[in-house]
């Protein structure tokens, strides 16, 4: 039966994941996600068919191409799909039918949204920011009572205001833009979702993993300006997939304590 729930929460994802592609691709432009309802060509806006529909298996049988237009699809959407599919079966693997597994399929929504928006137009919608952090809220109350609650929602605004300061620093000590506005808003959802420790561990880790794209990106196509989002949200994913625990991480800082650790 486990077998059978992680099969449906794989298509479940794959058939998310396309949407998420329409929501990272029409937002960033200014376009609504309801209008037009129908998914078109980004290259020549004929409306799509039924068969050009299928997440995934579209793309493979049309070859990456456009039917009408021949124009060439974006990678993306096979991508977004795939993964939206495999974090969403994580998700369940993980956390089984509970509170956490609407955290944790919020937090991957985020993820697919964000690696579309902010790796093509370096940009994340507000409005994913704040419908994950409102999910998340929910499930948070439900889970962990009202004064458990107050304290998640503290955390978050604390790391929010942490990470403004970082800002104003950066922008103070470099003389421009040192952080982008949307990724101080994700570490306020790192806050209310992790403890207030472990927004440090979020800092640390995504930029650990940043660090080596940003230089073979920079080598390769000499990029000067790198979306940080989709790596907050992965270390934010990470953390809380692995089940960190605070106490033990300062048990690993002080004393070298592997044991329990996750």
């Amino acid at each position: 039966m486990n077998f059978c729930y992680l099969i449906f929460f794989f298509i479940t994802g794959v058939v998310f994941g396309s949407f998420y592609n329409v929501v990272g691709f029409r937002l960033p432009r200014g376009e609504s996600i309801w209008n037009p309802k129908y998914s078109y060509c980004p290259n020549c806006k004929n409306r799509l068919g039924f068969f050009e529909l299928f997440p995934v298996f579209s793309f493979l049988f049309q070859r990456g191409r456009c039917k009408h237009c021949r124009g060439k699809i974006s990678f993306f959407y096979p991508f977004t799909e795939i993964l939206t599919g495999s974090l969403f079966a994580v998700s369940y693997y993980s956390f089984g039918f509970s509170w956490n597994l609407l955290i944790a399929l919020s937090l991957v929504s985020l993820f697919s949204i964000v690696i579309v928006s902010d790796l093509n137009y370096l940009m994340i919608p507000d409005e994913v920011t704040l419908v994950v952090a409102l999910v998340s809220s929910f499930a948070i109350l439900f889970r962990d009572g009202f004064s458990l609650f107050l304290q998640a929602l503290g955390s978050g605004v604390l790391l929010f205001a942490v990470m403004y300061g970082i800002m104003l620093l950066g922008d103070f000590l470099f003389r421009r833009e040192s952080l982008g506005g949307a990724d101080i808003k994700l570490m306020f959802v790192a806050g209310l979702v992790l403890e207030p420790l472990l927004g440090v561990v979020v800092i640390f880790v995504s930029s650990v993993v940043a660090l080596p794209v940003s230089i073979l990106l920079y080598v390769v196509n000499k990029e000067k300006v790198i979306p940080f989002g989709p790596f907050i949200v992965f270390a934010i994913l990470l953390l809380f997939f692995l089940k960190v625990d605070v106490v033990r991480l300062l048990d690993l800082f002080f004393y070298g304590n592997l044991t329990g650790l996750f």
